[in-house]
């Protein structure tokens, strides 16, 4: 017996799909390779819910987002982590060549306003009101009141949870090698011990395990490549500097505090993968690379040791650094979701919703048509 909609992948995006699905009363089956949320949609600290300093496509996605991160807890019935803290994009350079420094906050404060996501232009002065601990370096800041942090594991956990309560099937432990076709659709997915016939679509939403699958089964390359993200973690403090979501407009440097007052040090190092350990693995020298940045930018962390590393979950990363979304000449049937370059959380719910739309109703919705594979062709 078939089932309408089968969703291979149990991250943030295919389980959040599958809450969405459920939602509307359709019939779906997740399938996923380990557990829910055993890749980039868990591990350490939180994930920024940041508009700020993102691709202008994606910020009506984001726009959209920020009406539907307060109230998922009360809709999931559990507890995502989300707060509002704010999000300050730091600048140390007025000008720096066309990337632009603090010289072009005036003009992306426009564009991010103009896009729905409200963005002000703050002195050094106030910077340093918001944060008394930031260096005196520091020339300005793009802010984004609105933007915040979330548990991206519970989150992640709490839609699924949610969806099998509405009727989704989720199976965890159970991946999939393949897929048959007939007549330029999907017509079943294939795991080791079992094959699920697909009624209506099938949605490929397992991130860095989707370039793979695309290649062998509909022999089409995707320009997605894969990455293994650092992510630190200080350790306790008596009193935690950070007040708010941090990046930076040079740095490679994200900050944020996490529980059991600590901070969180990420924003573009990465680890390397270990044929050894059969996983990604952080490497001091980077490690301790990215904590450099975290004490030039806030002097007091000078005194404080990283307690903890990881790099052993993989993301996706697109060539132009915004994710594809799109069905396949291939595959009519099938909507692949890949690419999402290590900011695809605070998007997600957006994503989600619109992506049950698509496939319930089968037409794609306008807000993600930019996402899809065109942009890369003379077919734009």
């Amino acid at each position: 017996m078939a089932t309408d909609h089968i969703i291979v992948g149990g991250g943030v995006y295919g389980a959040g799909t599958a809450w969405e699905l459920a939602s509307r009363g359709e019939d779906v089956l997740l399938l996923e390779a380990d557990e829910i949320a055993s890749g980039a949609s868990g591990g350490l600290g939180k994930r920024g819910v940041r508009a700020n300093g993102r691709d202008p496509r994606e910020l009506p996605l984001m726009a959209l987002a920020y009406d539907m991160w307060p109230t998922l807890a009360d809709e999931l019935g559990v507890e995502t982590g989300y707060e509002r803290t704010g999000h300050l994009r730091l600048y140390e350079r007025t000008t720096a060549g066309l990337r632009g420094g603090f010289e072009t906050a005036p003009a992306r404060a426009q564009v991010q306003s103009e896009l729905g996501v409200e963005t002000r232009v703050l002195s050094k002065e106030r910077v340093a009101e918001l944060e008394p601990h930031v260096s005196d370096d520091v020339v300005g800041a793009l802010y984004c009141p609105n933007d915040g942090v979330a548990d991206q594991t519970a989150t992640t956990r709490g839609l699924a949870r949610t969806a099998v309560e509405l009727g989704a099937t989720i199976r965890e432990q159970t991946p999939v090698r393949g897929l048959e076709l007939d007549g330029g659709e999907v017509t079943a997915v294939v795991t080791d011990d079992d094959r699920f016939e697909v009624g209506e679509t099938v949605l490929l939403l397992s991130n860095t395990h989707v370039p793979e699958l695309v290649e062998s089964e509909l022999d089409r390359s995707l320009p997605v490549w894969t990455t293994w993200p650092q992510v630190s973690a200080t350790e306790p403090m008596d009193d935690v500097p950070v007040n708010h979501l941090i990046g930076h407009d040079h740095r490679r440097l994200a900050l944020k505090a996490i529980p059991g007052d600590r901070v969180m040090i990420s924003g573009g190092w990465r680890g390397e993968w270990d044929e050894t350990a059969q996983q990604g693995i952080a490497l001091d020298d980077r490690i301790e690379g990215n904590a450099a940045d975290a004490r030039a930018v806030f002097p007091t962390l000078r005194d404080v040791d990283v307690e903890t590393a990881d790099a052993s979950r993989p993301e996706s990363v697109s060539v132009d650094h915004v994710p594809i979304l799109d069905t396949l000449p291939e595959a009519t049937n099938a909507i692949v979701g890949t690419g999402w370059t290590g900011h695809g959380f605070a998007i997600s719910l957006a994503v989600n919703r619109l992506l049950a739309r698509w496939a319930s109703e089968g037409n794609r919705p306008e807000l993600l048509a930019p996402f899809s594979l065109d942009r890369f062709s003379n077919a734009a």
